[in-house]
């Protein structure tokens, strides 16, 4: 049994599930004397200003935000009390239309909540597999051993070839579940254990599991190679589990981990950290340069940040359907000083490191 953590947002009435209220904070709207430079100055001295994309090669989906967990940093804010925010069927068969449409798509990335306990999770992902596409599922873990109707989703996934990408905060099951709740750390094993019989993360099969790994605190991650054989040389050792890679990922000030930040008073300190660790490097491999971010309702937006914090994309349609991919290829990318937490040290998107 997973005890939860933390509460969502919403459910505690706070003032941060209001978008517009942590777009005042991020912005420094009340203390502009300590604020750090607009992200925007950054792009211009590298010439990258305005930020524009490279194509569009990942559709990924934020199918709902209904979660069986509810983490202390999780920037989504999803939640076991999240049951309206469920992407329907009708936009999911519009999504399916724009990726059949679309030969530059390569990748479908399927996200969350716990993606899985959307009703129309395994359709789409049937009917993805039929256009050939890659597809990712961002996997919790614990939904796999939570309630027998997932017990399945290992072979499930094996069946389509799904690529799964798992969180797992760290392989020391105190600091676990100090971040994600009780008994996360004990189910995350028994997950994985499932996915390996399956045949994931194996060294003879095409398979893959990659797990995620975000700081438990207003730090940057250590270097992925190093924390990769940390995590391999462990899980190996003491559970007999194997997985592909480590991707690490920087916590952006955004949702519950941006209230963490202001409860613990270590929000301006943050900032500065990421600004001071602003790396231009990072900007040709910025993940809102090569995707597309679809909400549970249908709205777009240049990456799943830019998506809770409700910054939908500029110069074309806002909602899928509405898109049209020759303006979209050519739009602003929107920027804001969140975007600090993609640029700093070795970079952080969804696939980890950058540069």
């Amino acid at each position: 049994m997973v005890k939860q953590r933390s509460k969502t947002l919403s459910s505690r009435k706070s003032e941060l599930a209001n978008t517009f209220f942590q777009l005042q904070v991020i912005s420094f709207a009340e203390r502009q004397e300590k604020a750090i430079p607009a992200f925007e100055e950054k792009l211009t001295k590298a010439g990258e200003f305005p930020l524009r994309p490279h194509g569009l090669h990942i559709f990924q989906i934020n199918i709902g935000k209904l979660c069986n967990q509810s983490c202390i940093h999780c920037h989504v804010d999803a939640g076991p009390d999240k049951k309206r925010e469920n992407m329907s069927r009708q936009t999911l068969e519009r999504c399916l239309e724009i990726i059949a449409s679309t030969p530059d798509i390569h990748t479908v990335d399927i996200t969350g909540g716990a993606p899985e306990m959307n009703p129309h999770f395994r359709w789409f992902v049937e009917e993805v597999s039929r256009l050939g596409k890659q597809i990712i599922d961002r996997c919790n873990l614990t939904i796999i051993v939570s309630n027998p109707k997932y017990h399945d989703l290992p072979e499930f996934f094996a069946k389509h070839r799904v690529q799964v990408v798992s969180s797992l905060p760290h392989y020391n099951r105190l600091r676990t579940d100090r971040q994600r709740g009780d008994g996360v750390f004990e189910a995350s094993i028994q997950a994985l254990k499932k996915l390996n019989a399956a045949g994931y993360g194996q060294e003879d099969s095409d398979l893959e599991l990659h797990l995620v790994y975000n700081p438990s605190g207003s730090f940057l991650p250590a270097g992925q190679a190093c924390l990769e054989a940390e995590f391999k040389q462990h899980l190996k050792r003491k559970y007999d589990i194997s997985f592909n890679k480590l991707l690490t990922i920087t916590n952006l000030p955004i949702s519950r981990f941006l209230d963490y930040l202001l409860q613990s008073g270590q929000y301006e300190s943050y900032m500065e950290t990421l600004h001071q660790a602003y790396n231009p490097a990072t900007l040709q491999g910025l993940m809102c340069r090569s995707m597309v971010s679809v909400s549970w309702d249908g709205y777009l937006y240049d990456c799943d940040f830019n998506q809770m914090l409700d910054l939908k994309v500029q110069d074309t349609g806002t909602h899928i359907d509405d898109f049209d991919w020759e303006t979209f290829v050519k739009r602003r990318i929107v920027v804001n000083r969140h975007c600090y937490g993609c640029t700093a040290g070795a970079g952080s998107s969804c696939g980890g490191e950058i540069a």
